[in-house]
């Protein structure tokens, strides 16, 4: 089928097919119905590589780098809920945390003409994002180096740390950890989430005077990458009594290690977590957390992109989620204070 066969079968010009199928500005509703109900009546579907030689192919292209992070779920949830109502379909690259990788993904993603991409804390060189983002309308999430080239969304890491040492410290902690991802120096990224929340952690603990306290590894954020940042701090000889994490899914592996060292959370060890994704809140965990909005930042990521591709937008934003902490049952007073 083509697209002269549906213009014949909905009784109207092809140059009104064409419109409808590209949400041109004007098109009437009957108009809309009209040509729609002949599309799905003959199975027409538009061949992409043909409407991306025409113009967009309608489709965006979202790089992460691991699909076991659940706070990726809550992102990838809001994206789709801002295009549901449109003509563009999402395609994901789960590429791995290795930035060779990445920036293969991307240029797959780049010579399939998509429309725009949405990059989750990129790994790939920040120059390489730049020079696609020349090209092709490009959204970085996590990430707080601004540019004229690409629109931003962010949280304000280093107010999330802040609200946790704060909470901790009002609770009578004072050797309190951090676990934090080690980023990639190579990427050239001056300011990614993980940097960010470590100088906020840093900082707060200097407000409460714990600047002596302030002890951070450095490990993935996975099950097996919090495993083995728990399993170190809660072997040393200074142990600390509580312990925050860039993410949830590391917090778990932390737990995990108390559990096997047999140390009870939060009697022996409090333990909070990052990105408050619904694991977070199972009636078996209940993980104190600050909540970055995920679902909220995927939708407006989405919705930035969207006005780049159809250009009704030409300057780039930076927009900023403002965190929340989620106080449950992993937090309490140290029991010897």
């Amino acid at each position: 089928m083509t697209i002269t066969d549906v213009a014949r079968h909905a009784g109207v010009s092809t140059a009104a097919v064409s419109k409808v199928m590209r949400n041109a500005y004007g098109v009437s509703a009957a108009m809309q119905e009209k040509v729609r109900a002949a599309m799905a009546e003959l199975d027409y579907r538009p061949h992409a590589a043909a409407r991306g030689m025409r113009g967009r192919t309608y489709t965006i292209g979202i790089l992460l780098d691991n699909i076991r992070n659940t706070f990726f779920a809550d992102i990838l949830d809001g994206v789709r809920d801002e295009l549901r109502d449109s003509e563009y379909t999402v395609l994901i690259g789960a590429a791995g945390f290795d930035a060779e990788a990445q920036a293969k993904t991307v240029q797959s993603m780049v010579d399939r003409q998509m429309d725009g991409l949405v990059l989750i804390a990129p790994g790939v060189q920040r120059s390489e994002v730049l020079s696609t983002a020349q090209s092709t309308p490009t959204v970085v999430i996590g990430h707080h180096d601004a540019s004229d080239l690409h629109d931003s969304v962010v949280d304000a890491d280093g107010s999330g740390a802040g609200l946790v040492v704060d909470h901790l410290v009002s609770l009578g902690h004072r050797n309190i950890a951090l676990v934090s991802s080690p980023g990639t120096r190579s990427s050239r990224w001056a300011r990614t989430p993980e940097i960010v929340l470590s100088n906020g952690y840093a900082d707060a603990m200097g407000r409460s005077r714990l600047a002596e306290h302030t002890r951070i590894c450095r490990t993935s954020y996975s099950d097996e990458g919090g495993y083995k940042a728990g399993m170190s701090l809660l072997t040393a000889g200074d142990r600390p009594t509580a312990i925050m994490t860039g993410a949830d899914v590391a917090a778990l592996g932390v737990w995990r290690a108390a559990h096997e060292l047999g140390l009870r959370v939060p009697q022996d060890v409090s333990l909070v977590g990052y990105n408050n994704t619904a694991i977070a809140d199972l009636a078996t965990v209940q993980l104190t957390s600050v909540d970055q909005a995920g679902h909220n930042m995927g939708a407006t990521a989405a919705r930035l992109l969207i006005e780049r591709v159809e250009g009704r937008r030409d300057h780039a934003v930076q927009t900023t989620m403002t965190p929340r902490l989620v106080v449950r049952g992993s937090t309490s007073a140290p029991s010897a204070v």
